[in-house]
């Protein structure tokens, strides 16, 4: 697949892989030596959807993707805090630095959100002023930049003024299992726009790779909700007012393997107790 463009210089890569959803399943399967059987649409899925839900984890480790990344370095610390993966980036200190840096979009230019402490809400007045201050300071600051190397001043010092808005780049390897992790948290939609640009271009290569694997992030991690034991106290209360038998909640053409719907309906057993 052709790189995937992000942000204004950014781009994502898949530059390298290993492994997809038989991989998973071989892993898994191992565990009772059937690892070596011909592989059966119906039964992958089950099983995948029943390891991922049921976070059997070891076996998404067994695929691996490595990216080539380009990205601005405030969206790279966000992006770095996630330990698991390696990572090797471009080092200004023995390379000099491109003229890049991210403006941001006028309708991404937005006011501190009321309710979110490091979020956004409602597009500023004046959006384009703020984004030509924005492309102002940054080439300001590469054009000193450029302005201490011509005068011989090293690159390691000569960069230290450069705007958090410059572009890095790296290559960053990482395991499926830690993979779909990064995306839970940011592909959500309190996670900051900008790396959540970065995020969404990786599950396109994530979910063409795996598709399977990614179905069933989707619908046990990404699309669904957990319950505090207090909110299943509460559900418990207002089912019982709803309905007395929990075999009423299972239906065979809801669900995508039977034994999915068992165990809903297991659980609202448990509820009613």
């Amino acid at each position: 697949m052709e790189p995937i463009r992000c942000l204004d210089e950014g781009f994502v890569e898949l530059v390298d892989c290993m492994g997809d959803d038989q991989a998973i399943l071989q892993a898994a399967r191992v565990s009772y030596q059937r690892d070596k059987q011909e592989p059966d649409e119906a039964k992958d899925r089950a099983l995948i959807r029943y390891l991922y839900r049921n976070r059997h984890t070891t076996p998404f480790e067994m695929c691996e993707f490595k990216f080539h990344c380009q990205m601005p370095i405030f969206v790279a610390r966000q992006w770095i805090r996630h330990r698991t993966a390696s990572v090797n980036e471009v080092s200004a200190r023995y390379t000099a630095l491109p003229e890049l840096f991210y403006v941001p979009e006028q309708e991404q230019i937005q006011y501190q959100s009321d309710v979110n402490k490091q979020g956004r809400s409602g597009v500023m007045d004046e959006g384009d002023m703020h984004q030509r201050v924005f492309q102002r300071e940054a080439a300001g600051a590469f054009a000193m930049y450029k302005a201490r190397l011509d005068n011989g001043m090293s690159k390691e010092l000569a960069r230290i003024n450069l705007p958090l808005s410059a572009y890095t780049r790296w290559y960053w390897k990482i395991d499926l299992h830690n993979l779909l992790h990064f995306l839970g948290l940011r592909l959500d939609k309190h996670a900051q726009y900008e790396i959540r640009v970065f995020a969404e271009a990786m599950a396109t290569f994530v979910k063409a790779r795996c598709p399977l694997a990614w179905e069933a992030f989707e619908d046990f991690r990404l699309n669904a909700v957990t319950f505090s034991a207090v909110e299943m106290e509460v559900l418990s209360r207002m089912l019982k007012s709803i309905v007395g038998n929990p075999a009423a909640w299972k239906h065979e053409d809801t669900w995508p393997t039977k034994r999915e719907g068992e165990e809903f309906v297991a659980k609202i057993a448990k509820l009613l107790k």
